[in-house]
């Protein structure tokens, strides 16, 4: 679905329909449309951008990371960026052409059961794996301390825009 009238393009590919007992296709799209636009508006960005998210399974998931990070197990959401840092760098904050941002993909069951564990809502983990997800997509890491504290502390204010508590409390 095109979101005219706005800097985002959001492309939702739904393969498992336990997604749509909790919301319709167009309701994902409101919502990830707004967890998206809301993760950009921190950047200030004005040029726009297409981001496509796969709503899929554990199933699909484990093979994906096994094929792209040879990890032989499901995750919870997969992070595939377009742009490389030097052309996020570099990329025309106010350009009219869209820029791929890249594509993510969400495990139903693997958000469900840690939704559980970690006693937090499955929408609230859902947004926070979504805010966690796009901005791996916009160069953020977490792959030595100081990056993660750095993301987490991004993570946590972008939430806190969208009236989602720490998750990491």
């Amino acid at each position: 679905m095109l979101d005219e009238d706005s800097n985002l393009d959001v492309l939702i590919d739904l393969d498992d329909d336990r997604w749509l007992e909790w919301y319709s296709a167009d309701q994902w799209h409101i919502l990830l449309h707004k967890i998206i636009q809301q993760v950009l508006n921190q950047f200030s960005f004005v040029s726009k951008f297409e981001v496509s998210i796969l709503l899929t399974n554990n199933d699909e998931i484990h093979k994906l990371n096994k094929q792209f990070r040879n990890k032989d197990r499901p995750t919870n959401v997969l992070s595939f960026p377009s742009l490389t840092e030097e052309e996020l760098r570099i990329i025309n904050k106010n350009s009219l052409q869209p820029n791929m941002l890249g594509d993510l993909a969400l495990a139903f069951e693997t958000l469900l059961s840690e939704s559980l564990v970690e006693k937090k809502t499955f929408l609230d983990h859902f947004n926070h794996l979504v805010v966690h997800g796009i901005l791996h997509l916009l160069g953020y890491d977490h792959e030595t301390d100081d990056d993660a504290e750095c993301m987490q502390k991004k993570e946590i204010m972008i939430l806190n825009t969208l009236n989602i508590n720490n998750p990491y409390q």
